[in-house]
């Protein structure tokens, strides 16, 4: 009964959010609590509610402090060469702007964090997008099923846990997955082309810098429309124009301020971005607060103290040094204060679903109900099957859950079949490109929050790409002998 109602809660869950009956927070809440009454455990709510608030508060404290660090850094003008390298890339083209989303988005991912990752790539590329009139979920998209195939570096967080759970060496899971791990960002570039292909198809060939009155308008399908962030006028910089083409015939351009708020900076091209003569810019700090985040990054790597205490050090230095005043600091504080909001509450929301999910048993049983089903057949290719089901599992399931809680149960019957124990730690990275878009990973609620995207709307975009992208690298894991 318990193996029932854990998936019927699950799908209860995806279902209500995708068509937006609920929003996601309240869903993370509500639905667990009356599963939690039907299967008859509703007395020990209030434990599992605090148990899970208690396992995942530190991850509440990191993100917290994470965005007021890296928005401070943003802020005073830390990453505006990165912003402006990737924008004369990109041009005004969607196909370089989805493959730089991608590209960007893997080179942040190398320090092991979502939130750092996302935060980044949308403050960089969020207002391009909106400028272009392209699809926000495709940015979203690309961006978490990249850092999902990068989250298996050792210091990312699943490796570390296969290793702990498996008691192996994160270097001997991770080594030679790497063939395997690279054909999947392979395939997440090719996915970015692809899509960014859709997007010049959709949108015709765009330029910047013409004045002319739009003569031609390129029609939209109602599910792109629900897709689709319109460009909405800025109140900063001065209004950056983009001429449409399409099919070859007939040009013209949109005569509004480019999408954003007054942080905004004009590239070679005139788009307006960030804001290069904002009142937040510290240039004489440039150095120092490079130095700050690559010695943030270095500790984050090394993990010399746990990543919460790490960022709550890094954001009070960043914002002492920058911005000296009581005044200035508490308007920067402010002005993040909203993400800061929206993400630790859907951290505490998720821990409710999490921590009834646990706490009645239902993932147990769910586990021990999947692995009891696997045929004896199949036996000796447990690596292939572990793979197989690390996909679903860990999207429905926390790295903690499955790493802990599946993988051993996984192992012992792989050895029953003479599969090592390695090959499985290997085999159940897999996922992790769709586990970034799970619901319960806070850092997707970063994501989706500042690209202003509806979660659901992104959860029916980015699962089947992700899902793909894992059995890419899945079957490239076969072929090289890896699993």
């Amino acid at each position: 009964m318990l193996t029932i109602l854990g998936f019927v809660m699950i799908a209860a869950f995806l279902v209500l959010i995708m068509m937006k009956k609920m929003s996601p927070m309240a869903a993370l809440v509500l639905i667990p609590a009356l599963f939690c009454v039907l299967v008859g455990q509703g007395a020990h709510l209030g434990d599992y509610v605090l148990k899970g608030i208690g396992d995942l508060a530190p991850t509440a404290a990191m993100l917290m402090f994470a965005i007021i660090y890296f928005g401070v850094m943003i802020d005073v003008g830390l990453f505006d060469p990165i912003v402006r390298g990737i924008l004369k890339f990109c041009k005004a083209d969607p196909v370089r702007v989805v493959v730089g989303t991608a590209l960007l988005a893997t080179i942040v991912s190398l320090d092991g964090d979502g939130s750092t990752t996302f935060m980044i790539t949308v403050s960089a590329l969020y207002p391009l997008y909106k400028r272009l009139k392209m699809s926000l979920v495709v940015m979203t998209g690309v961006a978490a099923t990249a850092n999902g195939v990068m989250n298996t570096l050792p210091w990312g967080g699943p490796t570390a846990r296969a290793a702990t759970a498996l008691k192996l060496d994160a270097g001997d899971i991770f080594v030679p997955m790497i063939p395997a791990l690279a054909v999947g960002l392979v395939a997440v570039f090719a996915l970015a082309y692809v899509l960014g292909r859709r997007e010049r198809k959709r949108l015709g060939v765009l330029t910047l810098g013409d004045t002319r009155p739009v003569t031609e308008t390129v029609p939209e399908s109602e599910t792109e429309q629900v897709l689709v962030g319109a460009g909405s006028g800025g109140t900063g910089g001065a209004p950056a124009e983009a001429r449409r083409t399409t099919g070859g015939a007939g040009t013209g351009s949109d005569d509004e301020p480019a999408a954003g708020s007054g942080e905004q900076a004009a590239d070679d091209d005139g788009l307006q971005v960030l804001d290069p003569q904002r009142a937040t810019l510290r240039p004489k700090l440039y150095w120092f607060n490079a130095a700050l985040t690559l010695a943030l990054l270095t500790l984050l790597i090394l993990q010399t103290l746990p990543i919460p205490v790490l960022f709550l050090l890094g954001a009070a230095l960043a914002l002492t040094v920058n911005f000296p005043h009581m005044k200035d600091q508490k308007a920067r504080v402010a002005a993040h204060a909203e993400n800061v909001l929206n993400v630790s509450g859907m951290v505490f929301a998720a821990a409710v679903f999490t921590g009834v999910l646990t706490g009645t048993g239902m993932v147990e049983h769910m586990a021990r109900w999947l692995v009891s089903g696997i045929p004896d057949a199949l036996g000796p290719h447990m690596g292939i099957v572990t793979g197989i089901l690390s996909i679903p599992l860990t999207y429905f399931m926390s790295n903690d859950g499955f790493y802990f809680g599946i993988v051993p149960i996984l192992a012992e019957a792989g050895a029953a079949h003479g599969v090592a124990p390695i090959e499985i730690a290997r085999a159940s990275l897999v996922g992790q490109a769709l586990h970034m878009s799970s619901p319960l990973v806070p850092a997707v609620y970063v994501l989706v929050g500042m690209a202003k995207v509806e979660f659901g709307d992104h959860t029916k975009f980015t699962v089947k790409w992700a899902a793909l992208t894992s059995l890419v690298v899945l079957c490239a894991g076969v072929l090289f002998g890896i699993l």
